[in-house]
């Protein structure tokens, strides 16, 4: 064997089994490639084997790649290569899916001739998640085994599939119980002795016969219209798929893995494949181990029944923990419960969970007028208005009732964690907690340190994020913190552009088109524009102020930057009437800004305040900072993030355009040392142990 220390050859009379052993998840790295090239060599050039089992021990099948090649220079023998050399075999080839196989996994798994799979195996082609297609053969196997439209289906989402639908589509032979070898051998024997020939899964096409239907293709692409809209791989699978099905197998291979080369290469996904390493970097974080103490957390305390408070609590009943649900009143009270209860009625609706685990969820909550009752919490979250004396108020209760080892969390936005902290007797119990809204949904947790926070409560903070599905990054404390310091850059710059002469529906399309799903101005919409505005203290001062004044407050009351019509946004008249009166008054003539110049407006000064957050050190990484913006203000992937983004356009090009922006876009120090030295921010987390 070329590697013992990942792959061995064993015999059970004339079956012979490679068992592929590479912890944790049995990546298709060389070594593993080259072991099953030598396995199936040995196996037929030995007289006394029959047949060949693959296995791989451990927790999972081949769970793809090996993440730690990526970016690297390809070494044989390469995938395609190994695929086909299984499937060349003149001795059947069994294996046995157990975990998850996914990507190259799956394609290894293809290229056998006898597929078997545990009850709770997954199955997958997600390469599409990275901006490539499969490489090895799997866009024209996949279809002759489960047919073209779901072959379709799965190649263009990337989503796996479980066994009990691989067996009907027939990607697997057969569900097995119990030990996987000894099923793979059992079956194996009953191969042998029925003199079962290989089955080639290329040699097969009984099910293509959809393959020459041009409307099959073009119905799937204009119904994934929305959901593929600024991405290059999944029109780029469906294009290869519709031209080769119908094309001699190897002449196909040789074409899908062309398009596998090409994308590999592209901008798409170089991005895509940096977000896939930033959410891995982001749970790091230096001094924190897995020897640093942990807290137990079963049983959460949520205060505010609210939207975000309501939101948090089915985050955390949803994930199997215990909750305390606290208001101040019974009306606030029913209304959070009111919403919790809908969502579970939903989700059982629309089976995602099963009336008896709604029931068990639902069970879990315990919703109460008593404050008191945080003494039973292991962690207690706040969820209550943004006033920083609000905020203080119930820490100082919390001081009196809750255990002197619960974390103490805080759920705001914008307000400085250390001087909610120093009202209590124990600031190094506290941090901050901030979920994104709907707290259910969103998958970004902010996590910020406090100057106190022990790294036992920040350790187990992130502990809990994972148990709750969400995916962390720690930030420390500043005005909004990561993310909301950067959205509060681009309000200031909407309000100067809407000043300067652009009009909110350019904003708002330019945005769009650059891949968010809402620009600025719906955003403000959608939000309520009447945010932290009364007609007591309105100034008058921003467009904002003066639609609030006219009684236009968003989509509550139908009425924003946009009139809604039936709950759709329509250009308004009388907004961009408003707008005209607000300029002359400031004696401003307006001007007008090609979609360029917008986007760069839109986006730069964002990525600057992104170096500031860099070097002042609320941020530990510029891929942290990424990992924000993609998973909780729907920065479109492809582009990997505000600052991979920069990297891209180059520093030196955004610190120029800054610099023509005029006063109030001076270029931050560390964004100028950057782009004079022809770095970047990549760069710069590699130079900092990111």
């Amino acid at each position: 064997m070329a590697d013992e220390q990942v792959a061995r050859i064993e015999r059970d009379g004339a079956i012979a089994i490679c068992v592929i052993d590479s912890p944790p998840v049995n990546a298709l790295g060389q070594a593993v490639r080259q072991a099953l090239v030598d396995a199936v060599a040995q196996a037929n050039a030995d007289a006394a084997v029959d047949a060949l089992v693959i296995h791989c021990a451990g927790r999972t099948y081949f769970a793809g790649a090996d993440v730690r090649e990526f970016g690297k220079p390809p070494v044989p023998p390469h995938l395609p290569d190994v695929v086909n050399t299984i499937e060349a075999s003149a001795k059947p080839v069994i294996t046995v899916i157990h975990g998850s196989a996914l990507g190259g996994g799956l394609e290894v798994a293809m290229g056998c001739h006898f597929r078997l799979a545990t009850p709770a195996a997954k199955m997958g082609l997600p390469e599409v998640t990275l901006g490539i297609m499969p490489g090895a053969g799997g866009t024209q196997r996949l279809p002759r085994l489960i047919g073209v439209a779901k072959a379709l289906e799965m190649t263009a989402h990337g989503a796996p599939i479980g066994a009990a639908e691989a067996k009907e589509l027939g990607l697997v032979d057969a569900i097995v119980e119990g030990d996987p070898l000894q099923a793979a051998l059992e079956f194996a024997r009953t191969v042998v002795a029925d003199g079962t020939q290989p089955r080639r899964t290329s040699e097969r096409d009984d099910k293509l016969g959809d393959a020459g239907n041009a409307a099959l293709f073009d119905e799937f692409l204009a119904k994934n219209a929305r959901k593929f809209r600024g991405l290059d791989a999944p029109a780029a699978i469906v294009a290869l798929m519709r031209k080769t099905l119908t094309m001699p197998f190897a002449e196909a291979v040789r074409l899908e893995r062309e398009g596998f080369l090409a994308l590999r290469e592209g901008p798409q996904s170089k991005a895509l494949r940096h977000a896939f390493f930033a959410e891995r970097e982001a749970a790091k974080v230096p001094g924190i181990g897995k020897d640093t103490p942990r807290l137990k957390i079963e049983k959460v305390a949520v205060i505010g029944a609210g939207t975000m408070g309501s939101g948090i609590a089915l985050a955390f009943l949803q994930s199997g923990f215990e909750v305390i649900l606290i208001e101040v009143a019974q009306a606030g009270l029913d209304r959070g419960v009111t919403t919790i209860d809908k969502t579970l009625a939903k989700n059982v609706a629309q089976g995602r969970m099963s009336e008896d685990k709604a029931a068990r969820t639902r069970n879990a909550l315990t919703p109460t007028l008593e404050f008191e009752k945080v003494a039973e919490a292991d962690l207690v979250i706040e969820a209550v208005f943004e006033l920083m004396e609000v905020k203080q108020d119930i820490f100082r209760k919390l001081d009196l009732h809750a255990r002197p080892d619960a974390i103490l969390a805080t759920n705001t936005s914008y307000l400085d964690i250390n001087e909610i902290a120093s009202v209590t007797s124990r600031p190094q119990q506290v941090i901050g907690l901030h979920f994104f809204s709907p707290a259910n949904i969103m998958k970004l947790l902010e996590v910020v340190r406090t100057d106190k926070t022990s790294d036992s409560v920040l350790a187990s903070a992130l502990d809990l994020a994972k148990a709750i599905r969400k995916v962390a990054v720690v930030a420390r404390v500043c005005y909004g913190f990561i993310g909301n310091r950067m959205l509060s850059v681009r309000r200031v710059e909407t309000e100067a552009l809407l000043l300067a002469g652009a009009s909110p529906y350019d904003l708002d399309r330019v945005v769009e088109g650059f891949g968010m799903a809402m620009g600025p101005c719906r955003i403000g919409d959608l939000a309520g524009l009447d945010l932290g505005w009364t007609p007591e203290n309105s100034t008058g001062n921003t467009v904002k102020e003066r639609l609030c004044e006219m009684d236009r407050r968003g989509m509550k009351n139908g009425a924003g930057f946009y009139d809604y019509v039936d709950g759709k946004p329509q250009e308004s008249p009388a907004v961009l009437t408003m707008i005209d009166a607000f300029r002359a008054e400031k004696g401003v003539t307006p001007r007008s800004f090609g979609d360029e110049e917008i986007l760069q407006h839109m986006l730069y000064p964002m990525m600057n305040e992104g170096a500031k957050i860099l070097e002042e050190g609320i941020a530990l990484r510029a891929s942290d900072i990424d990992v924000v913006w993609l998973f909780g203000y729907g920065w479109p992937r492809w582009t990997g993030g505000p600052m991979f983004l920069a990297d891209q356009i180059g520093l030196p090009a955004i610190v120029e355009a800054l610099e023509r922006m005029g006063p109030g876009h001076e270029p931050a120090a560390l964004l100028r040392r950057l782009a004079a030295e022809g770095s970047s921010f990549v760069e710069y987390d590699k130079a900092n142990g990111g």
